[in-house]
Parts: structure tokens; C-alpha cells; sequence
């Protein structure tokens, strides 16, 4: 939803309508006992650029990076503010969002390793 709403590729009422439809989903999968779990890897501005340059430098990565990612990252404060109001709107207890620090690459993976550890864990113990 956060393309369709940055982009205007939908009407507000219907990206504002995916909101409880994602909840609704979400909610029947864990009645039914899936595991939800949801990241949000966030990102500083700095740092996405830099590793926007890497990527323009590394050969074999070269293909990861393309004009439509710098003309995205124009609408960066777009995306942040639909992000956020997308993770108040669709946390929920069954189904939370991880917000994950991603700056460190290490850290980011290690806590992302954690929380599916931790979140099956608990549906382990019911």
C-alpha cells in the first residue's frame, strides 16, 4: 500500500480500506495458527545513499540499484510518513511489526533471527 498511496496509483479510500483488510487476513491466518511476523527494516537517509553508491560501484551488485530507486528515494519523506501510519495501522497483537534498526547490517539481521526465534517460541508454548 505504501507505493499505491506515495505513487497515487489508488484513490485514498482504497489504500486506507487495505488496512483492515490486511488486519482481517492476518487475523484469520494466526486463529487458524500461523505465525505472523512482520519487519520493518529501517534505514537512515545517509545510509541509504551510501549503500545506494556501493551498489553503483560493485560490479556484481550493480543490477540491484536502478533509476526508479534514486527517483523513490526523491519521495523519501512520503514514503517514511505512509510507512509509519502503515505500521500504527496494521500492528496488532496477533500479528505485531518488528521494527528493525538496519543501519548494521549485523545487528538488523541478528535481531530479525531473534524475533522469529522468540515468536516461535511462544507459539511453541502456546
Amino acid at each position: 500500500m505504501l507505493v499505491e498511496r506515495v505513487e497515487k496509483f489508488a484513490a485514498e479510500a482504497d489504500w486506507t480500506r487495505a488496512y483492515s483488510e490486511i488486519n482481517d487476513f492476518e487475523e484469520q491466518l494466526a486463529r487458524n495458527g500461523g505465525i505472523i511476523i512482520k519487519y520493518w527494516l529501517q534505514l537512515s537517509k545517509q545510509e541509504q545513499y551510501r549503500r545506494f553508491k556501493e551498489r553503483e560501484k560493485t560490479r556484481h551488485k550493480q543490477f540491484k540499484i536502478t533509476d526508479e530507486d534514486w527517483r523513490n528515494r526523491k519521495q523519501w519523506d512520503a514514503y517514511q510518513l505512509a510507512a509509519a501510519e502503515m505500521i500504527e495501522r496494521t500492528s496488532t497483537s496477533l500479528a505485531p511489526w518488528t521494527l528493525v534498526e538496519a543501519n548494521d547490517k549485523y545487528y538488523g539481521r541478528l535481531k530479525v533471527l531473534r524475533t522469529v526465534c522468540d515468536r516461535v517460541e511462544k507459539a511453541i508454548e502456546g
